[in-house]
C-alpha cells in the first residue's frame, strides 16, 4: 500500500518534521559522537520520542526515524553487540510509532483536518557511517555493489517494523541511490521510498552529477515514489525543483537546511538561517508536495509552514 500517494490524492501538501539532532542538543544531549543523532537510541530513547511529538504537534504530517545514522557497522564500532545493534535500528521506528500513537490519543479530533501522520524510517548515506563529511562529496572508495551490501541488512531491518516509507536521505552520488534500489530489490522489500540527494548548487547533486539526470534514473523505478532533496542551501532548491520537474513525474519533496553552512571538520554551523514560512510558497509553486527542514530548522519552522499551508485553505 501506497500510503504516501494517498494522503497526497487527498491534501494537496504533506509537511515534513525538521532537524533531528539540534532538537536533542537543546534538550541537553551532546551528539558529538560518530553516531550522531543514532547515540540518543542507546542512551536516551524517551528523548527521541519527546522531539518526534514536538514535530507531531508542530503540525508535521511525517516524522522521520533517528536512523539516519543507525547502522550495524556504527554501533559494533562503539563496542556493542551486533544484537544490540539490530534492536536500535528498529527501535528507531518503534519509537516513532509509540509517538504518532501518543499523539493521536492526546488530539484524536485533529485528524478531521489533518492525514493520520506517516512514520518515515530515515536511511541515511554511507558517507554518514563514515562520519567524515563525505556525504556532501560523495567520494567513496567503494562501488555500487559494495554500498548495496551496506545498506540491505539496514533496510531489511527497518522494514521489519514496517514503516509507512523509507526515507532515503542525503544521498551525494547517483551510484549510491541505483545501489539503495538494488538491495531493496534484492531484499524483496515492497514498502516504497523516497530518495532525496544532498546538492552543492542550483543544478547538480553533491559529485557533481546534474539532479535532471539522477530523476530520469529514478524515474524508471517503481519502488521510488517521491524524489527530490534535503539538507542543501534554501536558494537553490527552486532551481533544482525545476530540473526534477524536467525528467520526472513523481512527488518532489524538499527539506534544506536553515540556510547556514555546516563545516564537516569544525563541526560547526556559520551564517544566518533563513525564514523558511517566506519560501515554502515558492517551493510549492514550483512543484514541491513535501515540505519540510533539515539541519538546524525546529518546530516552529515546522509549525510556520503547517501553519500557512492551512491558513491558505490548500488542503481539501
Amino acid at each position: 500500500m501506497n500510503c504516501l500517494n494517498e494522503v497526497l490524492e487527498k491534501y494537496p501538501l504533506v509537511v515534513l518534521d525538521g532537524a533531528f539532532a539540534t532538537e536533542l542538543e537543546g534538550r541537553g544531549f551532546d551528539i558529538k559522537d560518530e553516531l550522531w543523532s543514532a547515540k540518543a537510541l542507546h542512551e536516551r530513547p524517551d528523548l527521541v520520542k519527546a522531539v518526534h511529538l514536538d514535530y507531531l504537534r508542530a503540525g508535521a504530517d511525517v516524522v522521520e526515524s533517528a536512523s539516519y545514522q543507525a547502522t550495524i557497522e556504527g554501533f559494533l564500532r562503539k563496542g556493542l553487540s551486533r544484537e544490540r545493534a539490530a534492536e536500535l535500528i528498529k527501535l528507531s521506528v518503534s519509537l516513532a510509532k509509540e509517538a504518532r500513537a501518543e499523539f493521536i490519543r492526546e488530539a484524536p479530533e485533529i485528524l478531521t483536518h489533518r492525514p493520520k501522520p506517516l512514520v518515515a524510517a530515515s536511511v541515511g548515506p554511507y558517507g554518514a557511517f563514515l562520519a567524515d563529511g563525505s556525504e556532501y562529496r560523495g567520494n567513496y572508495a567503494i562501488g555500487e555493489e559494495e554500498l548495496a551490501d551496506f545498506h540491505e541488512e539496514r533496510l531489511k531491518l527497518l522494514a521489519d517494523e514496517e514503516p509507512d516509507i523509507m526515507a532515503v536521505e542525503t544521498l551525494p552520488c547517483l551510484v549510491e541511490a541505483k545501489a539503495v534500489v538494488r538491495a531493496v530489490r534484492r531484499a524483496g522489500i515492497s514498502i516504497p521510498l523516497w530518495i532525496s540527494f544532498s546538492c552543492k548548487d542550483a543544478d547538480s547533486i553533491s559529485d557533481g552529477t546534474p539532479l535532471g539526470e539522477c530523476a530520469a534514473w529514478l524515474e524508471g523505478a517503481p519502488e521510488v515514489v517521491a524524489l527530490g532533496l534535503n539538507c542543501t542551501a534554501p536558494q537553490h532548491v527552486s532551481s533544482l525543483i525545476g530540473k526534477i520537474r524536467e525528467k520526472s513525474k513523481k512527488h518532489i519533496v524538499v527539506y534544506p537546511n536553515s540556510g547556514e553552512t555546516y563545516d564537516a571538520v569544525t563541526k560547526t554551523w556559520q551564517g544566518a538561517s533563513a525564514r523558511f514560512v517566506d519560501m515554502a510558497a515558492r517551493w510549492y509553486q514550483a512543484g514541491a508536495r513535501l515540505i519540510g527542514g533539515c539541519c538546524r530548522t525546529t518546530p516552529d519552522d515546522i509549525r510556520a509552514i503547517a501553519d500557512w499551508a492551512r491558513s491558505k485553505e490548500m488542503r481539501k
